[in-house]
Formats: structure tokens, C-alpha cells, sequence
């Protein structure tokens, strides 16, 4: 289970904003990529934070509702066609800038799940492999990612009937594939997996 050491070594309980920072979106054909930053206050830490795919969906909403009354939250997305143009790597680490940007006060340090740090931070950083199931806030930033994909794929899917987005979020699945297939791609797909659909 993730626990507050990596926030503790960073200087949490000492009055220094440390966030967490996780994204959601990768891997689908289709929709954003959207990355959250999360302070958690280390006095009101909710019971119950994980690797937001551990979770039901029932928890992510619960523990959702927590956070936006008890922690710094900022989300960053970028969209399919930014994807396009500089591939899903670099999407993936603009989002993740621009949620630690949205949070909207100083940060002086950001725990980045994963390997790699986004560039042009604006602040001091550490990247954790499977962050998620270590650092209680990138854990917490992980559920404000998926949480707030799955609902904006939701929407596109009733702007975008047919490919079945409300039940697989973008995903590469075999409905998914048959949907492009016989519906063409829509303008929230990512056209550079082309070859792969």
C-alpha cells in the first residue's frame, strides 16, 4: 500500500507543498491524455488512496468527492491533436506541467510517477516507478486523473455514438476496433495509431 514516506522525506509535515503527479490515457486510440497534481494535507490524508486501477469505480468516485474538499488539485490534458503532433510521451509530460501549473500556488516539490520528469517543471522533482502503489498523493492524483478521463470520455461518447467509449474509455478493445472499423475514426481519435488499429 502506498504510505507518506516519499512526501515526509520531501519536507510535508514541515509546511512545504510537495504534490503528486499521475496521468491517465496512454494507451487508448482515442480521447486525451489527462495528468493530475495533488497536495495532500498531511493532517487529513483520506483512508483507502491507491493505484486508482486497484480501485472499483465506486471508490474512485468516493474518494474523488474527498479529495476536492480536502487537497490542492490541478489537472492538465492534452488533447488528441497535440498528441499527433509531438506523440503521446511528450502529451503525456505537457499534461503532467500544466496540472502542477493549475494547481495554482507554489510547489516546492512534485513526486512524478514513473522515469521521467517533465521538463520545465518550475520546480525541484523525483520520479518513482509504479509511483502509484508508493506515494499516497501521487496515488490520490492518479484517481483525479482516471476519474476525470473516464468522465470526459463519457461525454465524447455521447457526442461521438457508436464506438463505445462510456464502457471502454478509448481503449484498444476488440468492440473498439470493430467500431472504427465499420464507423471510421471520429476527430477524438489519435490518427498516429493508424497502423494499429
Amino acid at each position: 500500500m502506498p504510505d507518506f514516506t516519499f512526501e515526509t522525506k520531501a519536507g510535508a509535515h514541515q509546511g512545504r507543498n510537495i504534490c503528486g503527479v499521475d496521468e491517465a490515457g496512454r494507451g487508448p486510440l482515442a480521447g486525451p491524455v489527462v495528468a493530475a497534481a495533488v497536495i495532500l494535507a498531511p493532517e487529513n490524508v483520506p483512508e483507502g488512496l491507491n493505484d486508482s486501477k486497484l480501485l472499483s469505480h465506486s471508490a474512485r468516485e468516493r474518494l474523488l468527492n474527498i479529495l476536492v474538499q480536502n487537497a490542492k488539485i490541478g489537472v492538465g490534458i492534452s488533447e488528441p491533436g497535440e498528441i499527433d503532433r509531438i506523440n503521446i510521451l511528450w502529451a503525456s509530460m505537457i499534461a503532467m506541467r500544466r496540472a502542477v501549473e493549475n494547481l495554482n500556488i507554489s510547489v516546492d516539490y512534485a513526486l512524478i510517477d514513473g522515469n521521467r520528469i517533465p521538463p520545465d517543471l518550475g520546480c525541484d522533482a523525483h520520479a518513482i516507478v509504479k509511483g502509484d502503489t508508493k506515494s499516497l498523493s501521487i496515488a490520490a492524483a492518479s484517481i483525479v486523473a482516471k476519474v476525470t478521463r473516464d468522465r470526459l470520455m463519457a461525454e465524447a461518447d455521447s457526442r461521438f455514438p457508436g464506438y463505445g467509449w462510456a464502457g471502454h474509455k478509448g481503449y484498444p478493445t476488440k468492440a473498439h476496433r470493430a467500431a472504427v472499423e465499420g464507423l471510421g475514426r471520429s476527430p477524438a481519435h489519435r490518427w498516429t495509431f493508424g497502423k494499429k488499429s
